[in-house]
């Protein structure tokens, strides 16, 4: 595989369809469908589909299902999940609250259809600010009764409110070696201390088929987090860090505050301190890890011949893979650029850019409801036929006859109505998306160059279609610009920049 293509972002599906939607007609079919031609549209694998038959949104956060979803985010395993609108996710505020601070915590995305929320756009991030911003209130109401509490059940030997480390557990409010964690966590350190990698650790213990209490794999960080956990050698640590809301991180607290609780020991001191010597020995001597490069137009940039291009590793240029076809980074992006300050500072490109945008939404939702009324005009012919053949008025053969072409274009509009809505919701998401991109680079042209690659990043994602790279020039193609029209696609002459640079170089 190519070092430089990107992995397709692994998303899953969220449909839930109570009774009363059920008796409504609607069809859990119908919402994945949906789900999935907007996932599709984005380029986005649909990894997993989590499927709340007949289930009241009133709680869900229990139900098999979204215990499933919430482990396959935390293990990355899908880093977005998309669902026809918020009432299907959860009716009830504060899970919608867990909900979304769990997905924020964990760097994935949601994606509502309906409102037309999708948190991996600029603007959907919004949403997340507007939900920390409710549930702040909440958490502060409660910081205050638990902090008063926690030193004092701490110095007791009660539980503070965390789950028990792995390898103990919490028995008549007292912490005490786990019988079947136990032993893997006194494994745990005898590896390390034998092979001295967290990483064999990890693969020894794998292998063997330990897993975390969880259920997942062990993980260098895991092994790191748990060979520095005093616990394991009788002396247990509470009550020395708090949440810091505003970089939704761990603070420590000062260590006259630590409170240190004896408890049965799972390994010997001497072992727990030989394996963390090695471990501060090993922080110490390492050195930060190379950064991989990202580059700017990364799966917008194509060539003429059609396949996409990309930056190779030590390579100061797109290339296609295909005829060899290469442009320069720099003046990739100074073309682009050139192009985005004539787009801005154009008022009539940008009242055109609008005014398509929402013809183009307009007559996707005309074709919606011209789409719903034929359905609704099938079903009371199908209907009427169906009653003909009660009443025997139709003969058998007749009835075939006059239902069987009522139940063909039934399934087609049925088929096709997801479509739709998935396109129109695409529609939607990017135009709020855009115009929240727009409406933050108005200097945009006067700041490029120092603005941050991911801001930059940003914005190609939030206005740009695709960029297609020839030997003679190079179009820009913006979201939504009126087909036809001259703004529509923006081509310079690909050797333009390359020449200018000579010229300054020179």
């Amino acid at each position: 595989m190519h070092p430089e293509l990107p992995v397709s972002k692994l998303v899953g599906i969220w449909v839930r369809v109570s009774t009363e939607d059920q008796a409504r007609g609607e069809s859990s079919e119908h919402h994945e469908k949906r789900a999935r031609i907007y996932a599709e549209m984005k380029g986005w694998h649909v990894a997993e589909v989590y499927r709340l038959e007949a289930v009241s949104g009133k709680a869900v956060m229990g139900h098999p299902e979204a215990k499933r979803m919430l482990a396959d985010v935390r293990a990355g395993h899908i880093t977005g999940l998309v669902f026809s609108k918020l009432a299907r996710l959860a009716r009830n505020t504060r899970e919608l609250l867990d909900f979304s601070e769990m997905f924020r915590a964990c760097g994935a995305d949601l994606v509502s259809l309906q409102e037309a929320i999708d948190t991996s756009s600029p603007a959907g991030r919004l949403f997340f600010t507007m939900i920390a911003a409710m549930a702040q209130w909440e958490r502060e109401e409660i910081a205050e009764r638990v902090q008063a509490s926690v030193p004092i059940r701490a110095k007791l030997g009660k539980p503070t409110g965390g789950a028990a480390p792995f390898g103990y557990r919490w028995r008549d409010k007292r912490l005490e070696p786990d019988p079947k964690e136990a032993p893997v966590r006194a494994l745990l350190h005898e590896l390390f201390a034998e092979h001295r990698r967290k990483k064999t650790v990890a693969r020894i213990l794998n292998e063997r088929g330990y897993r975390t209490r969880s259920g997942s794999r062990f993980s260098d960080t895991t092994i790191t987090r748990l060979l520095l956990d005093s616990t394991a050698k009788g002396v247990h640590l509470a009550n020395y860090t708090r949440s810091n809301d505003r970089t939704k991180s761990w603070d420590l607290k000062p260590e006259s505050e630590w409170v240190h609780s004896p408890v049965e020991a799972i390994v010997s001191g001497d072992l727990w301190d030989t394996c963390e010597r090695i471990v501060v020995a090993q922080r110490e001597g390492m050195k930060p890890a190379a950064k991989r490069a990202v580059h700017l137009f990364a799966g917008f940039a194509f060539c003429e011949c059609g396949p996409k291009m990309y930056v190779r590793a030590n390579s100061p240029k797109y290339v296609c893979e295909k005829c060899r076809n290469k442009m320069p980074i720099g003046d990739l992006e100074a073309v682009y650029r050139e192009q985005l300050h004539h787009f801005l500072i154009s008022p009539d490109e940008i009242d055109a850019h609008d005014a398509a945008a929402v013809e183009a939404m307009r007559e996707k939702e005309n074709l919606i409801a011209n789409a719903e009324a034929e359905l609704r005009r099938i079903e009371s012919e199908d209907e009427s036929v169906f009653q003909l053949y009660l009443a025997k008025e139709l003969s058998k053969e007749d009835f075939g006859r006059r239902h069987r072409p009522l139940s063909e274009r039934r399934t087609q509009i049925e088929n096709e109505l997801p479509r739709l809505q998935a396109e129109l919701d695409i529609l939607r998401i990017g135009t709020f998306s855009r115009r929240e991109a727009l409406g933050e680079a108005r200097n945009l042209t006067d700041r490029w160059s120092d603005l941050p690659l991911q801001e930059k990043r940003q914005i190609v994602e939030a206005i740009t279609d695709r960029i297609v790279i020839g030997k003679e020039d190079v179009e820009i193609t913006l979201l939504h610009l009126p087909s036809g029209s001259d703004s529509q696609k923006a081509t310079q002459p690909q050797g333009f920049m390359a020449a200018t640079s000579c010229t300054l170089a020179g």
